[in-house]
């Protein structure tokens, strides 16, 4: 099933032209992910200034230029002033880039901040990692059909880190941690060389809104500091075959 993905213009974060940025010296980059299958739409406030309004499910934003420092991050139900559902602080470094993901159902929502490594990969290949979103799922592995096992025994909230991959089309399976039970086939993961990428997996096993997987592409080569602002994530393709942890 394909859903739309907003690509939301972050502000705290100032309003940027979708074009792709390129991360100044002195300055961090950060995006913004929604993955709490069950919240609604939201808005963000930043240091008590409402900066991001109207947040659905799977948003996720481009990129964007902070100022280094601490920020207070609150998440409030869309147009509300409460309850604050997420209230975080978020300590940005000049030079460093950042994904702040709502994770969890609502009433175990919690924030999650990573470090990303934009660094290009060797050329002519791809770095790629997994970040694992689906709340009442176990942990999992992630292995390329009929070859290699590329992310092992990744927990709810945790992160299968970068790994280099050949350019190519993959045929992806999430699998329970440790067995060759395919709970999720998810076909076709087209990767280009001199990319890095973010495959995450959102959504509730058995239920709605269904497990998916969501591709983003976060940065781009020689350089890597080129990065995707015009380039939305893309909601694959994929049969959830069963529940688990049955």
């Amino acid at each position: 099933m394909k859903r739309a993905a907003y690509v939301l213009v972050a502000a705290a974060l100032l309003l940027l032209a979708a074009y792709p940025v390129f991360a100044q010296q002195g300055e961090a980059m950060v995006r913004v992910v929604h993955a709490s299958p069950d919240a609604p739409a939201v808005d963000v406030l930043v240091n008590g200034n409402r900066a991001l309004t109207d947040i659905e499910y799977m948003t996720v934003t481009p990129y964007q230029t902070l100022d280094p420092g601490s920020y207070q991050v609150q998440m409030v139900p869309a147009g509300e002033d409460q309850p604050i559902v997420i209230d975080a602080m978020l300590d940005l470094q000049a030079g460093m880039d950042y994904t702040a993901i709502a994770t969890g159902l609502l009433n175990d929502i919690q924030p999650l901040v990573l470090v990303d490594d934009n660094t290009p990969p060797a050329a002519g290949r791809t770095k790629i990692r997994f970040v694992h979103l689906s709340p009442n799922a176990p942990a999992v592995d992630i292995a390329v059909a009929g070859g290699p096992v590329l992310f092992s025994n990744v927990p709810f909230r945790g992160v299968g880190g970068y790994t280099e991959v050949d350019a190519g089309t993959y045929n992806l399976e999430v699998r329970e941690a440790g067995t060759n039970n395919v709970v999720l086939a998810v076909p076709n993961v087209a990767v280009r060389g001199d990319r890095v990428y973010t495959v995450y997996a959102m959504g509730i096993v058995g239920g709605e809104p269904p497990l998916e997987a969501v591709v983003t592409f976060d940065a781009q080569g020689p350089t890597a500091a080129e990065v995707a602002a015009a380039e939305p994530p893309t909601i694959l393709e994929s049969t959830e075959n069963s529940m688990l942890g049955e």
